[in-house]
């Protein structure tokens, strides 16, 4: 069954070290994938920062299920 979940809200601030900022438009849970969009992203390292107007992000889970899978 393929479990959908939508919604808007905006990510907190984070503390000082965190490697970026932005606004969380949308995100979905869809058959054990992730998918989430950010707005008006920062990504900062040591000395650069880079803007992004808008940013996807998809996530899976990395277990091997297949019939491969290690016992």
């Amino acid at each position: 069954m393929a479990y959908q979940l939508y919604r808007n809200t905006t990510l907190r601030e984070q503390p000082a070290g965190e490697p970026g900022r932005g606004s969380l438009n949308t995100y979905r849970f869809c058959d054990n994938v992730w998918t989430f969009v950010l707005n008006d992203v920062e990504f900062r390292e040591v000395t650069d920062l880079v803007k992004v107007d808008k940013v996807k992000i998809v996530a899976c889970d990395g277990k091997n299920t297949g019939s491969n899978a290690a016992e």
